[in-house]
């Protein structure tokens, strides 16, 4: 089963999430000893005792933003850079941030080698987002928190849209936001999942 019809096993019909997903080469975006795990819908090890997230449960977050092509997004977790390639391809700027410089870099090197413009990867703590660029319209966390982080719901747009697992007792569940009147509104839960736990000086406790 290729990456694209695991995408749509779960649910993902949006025409140019598909097209970008078929035409954007996961193994760039793997560490080379892994290549050829890189077509399998399944996590793969990245260092840091991190793994990047299933390509269907990627498809998941990114379908539930809705881009239409001219949006500007914040990533928080750019880890390889697959996801962030598949924001490139849907939306007009993307900025994302790696808390590991190491990562940040290789991710640099994976999206200029695939050929993918305009994103910046800044190195830093994701749950402060980057207040320079906001606001943004669409949020996309690729950690689990038991809330979103307060400066990633005042950096989405009016109308915006932020997905993020959100860390409860018996599992993380994805979760997708809106803003409405200036107040982040849960909108509906995506699907239960198992994510590394988010980082950084916001997150919400305990």
């Amino acid at each position: 089963m290729d990456l694209v019809e695991a995408a749509q096993r779960a649910g993902v019909s949006d025409p140019r999430l598909l097209e970008a997903i078929r035409v954007t080469r996961r193994d760039l975006f793997v560490p080379p000893g892994l290549a050829g795990r890189a077509q399998l819908d399944e996590p793969v090890p990245i260092g840091h005792d991190l793994p990047t997230t299933q390509p269907s449960l990627v498809a998941q977050m990114l379908a539930a933003l809705e881009l239409t092509g001219e949006e500007t997004v914040l990533e928080i977790g750019t880890g390889y850079g697959y996801q962030t390639a598949l924001l490139a391809r849907l939306a007009r700027r993307v900025y994302s941030i790696e808390r590991h410089a190491d990562l940040a870099e290789h991710a640099r090197a994976n999206l200029a080698s695939a050929g993918v413009a305009g994103v910046e990867v800044v190195v830093g703590d994701g749950t402060a987002g980057l207040p320079e660029h906001a606001p943004y319209d669409a949020v996309v966390v690729s950690a689990a928190a038991r809330d979103v982080p307060g400066p990633l719901a005042d950096q989405l747009a009016e109308g915006g849209r932020l997905v993020i697992p959100i860390r409860t007792t018996m599992a993380d569940v994805v979760t997708l936001y809106g803003k409405l009147g200036g107040r982040l509104v849960r909108r509906r839960t995506l699907t239960p999942a198992n994510f590394v736990p988010l980082v950084g000086r916001h997150v919400p406790g305990p």
